[in-house]
């Protein structure tokens, strides 16, 4: 039976030139040198690298699942209460926080629309 880590873990790695890291002690996903998600501290909730706009949408339309800590309030990132995640919209927000992290030269590539490139 997979864990959480193993579901996050198979969802970030398929990623064009996603690779594991620790980060703060956690398993932490990275594309190049940086960070797109990783597992917070208590080992379960995950730390999403997110669009800021995108952000507000996701903690008005869903707030069992996304929320904040005032440690993150100024920063690009949404925690993720995975009890509450199915594994569909995991892989979404794993592809999301990818594409907020790629260098602009993967994202000039061919991908699915949850992976199209942001509009920088």
């Amino acid at each position: 039976m997979n864990t959480y880590l193993d579901l996050v873990r198979e969802a970030a790695l398929v990623l064009p030139e996603a690779h594991e890291r620790s980060s703060y002690d956690t398993p932490g996903f990275r594309v190049g040198k940086t960070l797109f998600a990783r597992l917070w501290e208590d080992g379960v909730v995950l730390v999403a690298r997110v669009d800021m706009n995108e952000r507000e949408i996701l903690l008005a339309a869903d707030p069992d699942v996304f929320f904040l800590t005032e440690h993150y309030r100024g920063y690009p990132w949404v925690l993720v209460r995975p009890p509450k995640v199915e594994p569909e919209q995991l892989k979404t927000i794993l592809r999301r926080a990818w594409r907020e992290a790629a260098p602009k030269r993967l994202l000039a590539g061919d991908f699915p629309a949850d992976l199209t490139p942001r509009g920088d």
